[in-house]
């Protein structure tokens, strides 16, 4: 016996059509995001939950009534998972959001203690900030990045090797070489 459907498809926009197929077609997506948007493109040729369950390689249609029930709320945002369980995930939307403009800010070499940022660097900047997340972690940070399209770091500056400047007594400044070290290849 067929249930039939408490919360239907409401009809796809073309964008979200076309998305949803180039999602079902990609090669190098998630799995299960592929099979989130060939469960919806099924459901919404006219197939039912539980054959379209089956042509997302899943075994219950109960997943897929859900699904439809997220798209109908959420749109393509219902392509991506929720959490899962465990610990509640301890930042959010604004703090992700704090995360890219600290990394665009240059650093202070002063109160950061650096020239350029680099993971570490910037994990501690945000701990210590005076409206800082204590229990962000580096994780979360380098996640963060990648989601925003960017690599930690994607600015470093070299140095040169073999050279450093010396403070002496008098205050004054000298750079010294060491005429054994190596120089960088280019």
């Amino acid at each position: 016996m067929v249930r039939q459907q408490q919360d239907p498809p409401r009809p796809r926009t073309g964008a979200a059509r076309i998305t949803l197929e180039r999602v079902c077609r990609a090669g190098r997506a998630r799995a299960d995001r592929v099979a989130r948007a060939r469960a919806r493109v099924a459901v919404a040729g006219g197939a039912s939950y539980t054959k379209a369950a089956a042509h997302a390689g899943r075994r219950a249609g109960d997943g897929v009534a859900q699904r439809v029930a997220r798209f109908n709320q959420r749109g393509l945002a219902a392509l991506d998972g929720q959490h899962g369980g465990g610990p509640a995930v301890p930042s959010g939307p604004a703090e992700r959001s704090r995360m890219p403009r600290a990394c665009a800010r240059r650093p202070d070499r002063k109160t950061d203690g650096t020239a350029t940022w680099s993971l570490t660097t910037l994990h501690r900047a945000l701990r210590r900030a005076p409206d800082g997340l204590p229990h962000l972690s580096t994780w979360t940070i380098l996640r963060t990045r990648w989601d925003a399209g960017s690599t930690c770091p994607a600015d470093r500056t070299w140095c040169r090797t073999g050279s450093a400047m010396r403070k002496r007594t008098d205050g004054s400044v000298v750079t010294v070489t060491d005429p054994h070290a190596t120089p960088k290849e280019s």
